[in-house]
């Protein structure tokens, strides 16, 4: 049986965007870092260990798991729009892969299960993502009641930063504006969002392992709600092309506007970081990631200037 002094961390899907920085913080922490990902981890450290392996393979799942203190759950189909067309396939990955995982850690006696939700759970937007999430929640919940299972639930809200896809939001925006010279958004002009540093999330979601987090779900998003048209202007003057905003009114299913909140039987405790990435030096971040990454970009993008 494991025993607090034990140092194994366990990261499912850690080879990803939130992952691979919640496994970085967690080196820096002393922890023993093992990734389980169906892909090798770029940002993959000395001092962590990699597995390949898929969620829905049970006895690796388990196997994985064996004296680990705390395990850490990121693999999920995570694009929202992605999620809309398959269906089954969010199922498969973010409920039963994620079943899978509790029953490991039930069967190793794991002190602590962190999973990692969204805000889009009281939501009636999110469409199967949302479905998904909200019953891998109450699958963590249940085997807290049946089982014992301590856990630590992490809502989190918009992020943004280093080691982001195209999956990201922000990211499409900036690297768009790069390539284009023009900062453009589909949505509604009432969209609101809370922006989140992913370095901060990731800070933030070490600490939730503290005694205080136990058995709570946390809402991790940004300091305030920003009007997503506030965020553009931002860009567009960091760019150097304040007058180069386009605003396509649009409705784009799935996505929430003003709030995610439609209701909220339990509430979640929201963690702000006490120091955290100013949003604006998190945006010269994102700019400067993908100009490094294409520098034939950033030559297009002077020649708006």
């Amino acid at each position: 049986m494991n025993t607090k002094e034990s140092k194994k961390i366990v990261v499912f899907g850690g080879s990803g965007f939130l992952g691979s920085h919640v496994a970085d913080q967690l080196s820096e922490s002393g922890y023993d870092v093992v990734i389980f990902d169906v892909c090798s981890s770029p940002w993959l450290r000395k001092d962590q260990t990699f597995i390949k392996g898929d969620l829905l393979d049970k006895a690796k799942v388990n196997d994985v798991i064996q004296d680990a203190h705390a395990v850490y759950n990121f693999a999920a189909l995570a694009d929202l729009n992605e999620a809309l067309d398959k269906p089954l396939r969010t199922v498969e990955i973010n409920i039963l892969g994620n079943v899978h995982i509790l029953e490991a850690c039930k069967n190793q006696n794991v002190l602590r299960m962190v999973y990692a939700s969204t805000v889009y759970v009281q939501s009636r937007d999110g469409g199967f993502y949302k479905c998904s999430k909200q019953a891998a929640e109450n699958y963590v919940e249940e085997y807290n009641r049946s089982f014992g299972l301590d856990y630590t639930i992490l809502r989190y809200g918009s992020l943004y930063g280093p080691r982001a896809t195209l999956n990201n939001g922000l990211l499409r925006i900036v690297k768009n504006a790069l390539e284009t010279g023009v900062v453009r958004y589909e949505g509604s002009s009432d969209t609101f969002r809370e922006y989140i540093h992913v370095e901060d999330a990731a800070k933030a979601s070490v600490v939730a392992l503290g005694e205080d987090f136990k058995n709570q779900t946390i809402v991790l998003t940004g300091q305030e709600p920003m009007r997503v048209y506030d965020l553009l202007k931002m860009l567009a003057e960091i760019l150097g092309i304040p007058n180069a905003v386009e605003f396509k009114e649009n409705e784009y299913p799935g996505h929430y506007v003003r709030t995610p909140y439609a209701f909220q039987p339990k509430p979640g405790r929201k963690y702000i970081p006490p120091m955290h990435v100013d949003l604006g030096q998190g945006l010269l971040q994102v700019i400067g990631e993908i100009s490094s990454v294409n520098e034939n970009v950033l030559e297009k993008f002077k020649s708006f200037n």
